[in-house]
């Protein structure tokens, strides 16, 4: 497959014919998938805020923060996303050493995952890269440098995990940029359209 190919076939995301019949019983039809797709990211950025209020060792600090976004990054990237809403994302490099990124997505996604379970992971995906961005201004301004690399090691994995899913979405062939045009093209092609029809 080329790079950024996405893969139309039918994926089978652990048993989906048992995970519709859940749903139809509950809103959220994986709790314990929903629970950590959150917890490892929420609980690193506790960690970043509160952890010198409770600890004096920065190493230690560093290092549960590092293990809680790996933690994060397997756990949304293997699971969550597929449980959740049915997509996923991988590198593979082929035999002459080349990276290529996969993007694959499960027919019938909207018609099978429950709006609760993809706003929590909509949600959770976006606004975590986005607290720790503010977090790496944070640092530079304060000039807390030593807690550079923690928080880009931050905006770094929770953002490859935000692209890829975002990518998984709209299609692998589809660039973001593109997206973006359409969008605002059509946003204001529906203005001029209402403000024709007003007057």
């Amino acid at each position: 497959m080329l790079a950024g190919d996405t893969n139309e076939e039918d994926v089978s995301l652990f048993d989906a014919e048992e995970d519709a019949g859940r749903r139809s019983r509950s809103k959220i039809g994986h709790p314990m998938a929903s629970f950590f797709h959150l917890f490892f990211r929420v609980s690193a950025i506790l960690v970043y805020l509160l952890c010198e209020i409770f600890s004096n060792s920065f190493i230690a600090c560093m290092v549960t923060i590092i293990l809680l976004l790996s933690c994060d990054f397997w756990t949304v990237k293997n699971i969550t996303g597929r449980l959740l809403v049915g997509l996923r994302w991988w590198n593979q490099v082929d035999e002459d050493g080349r990276s290529h990124w996969m993007f694959e997505s499960r027919k019938g996604t909207e018609k099978q995952a429950s709006a609760s379970e993809s706003r929590i992971f909509w949600l959770g995906l976006i606004i975590c890269p986005v607290l720790w961005v503010i977090f790496c201004f944070s640092t530079l301004f304060s000039f807390k440098i030593k807690w550079v690399p923690v928080v880009m090691m931050g905006v770094v994995l929770q953002g490859a995990n935000l692209y890829g899913y975002i990518k998984c979405k709209v299609g692998g062939k589809t660039s973001l940029k593109n997206m973006a045009t359409n969008y605002f093209s059509r946003q204001f092609l529906k203005q001029t359209l209402s403000k024709q029809e007003e007057s």
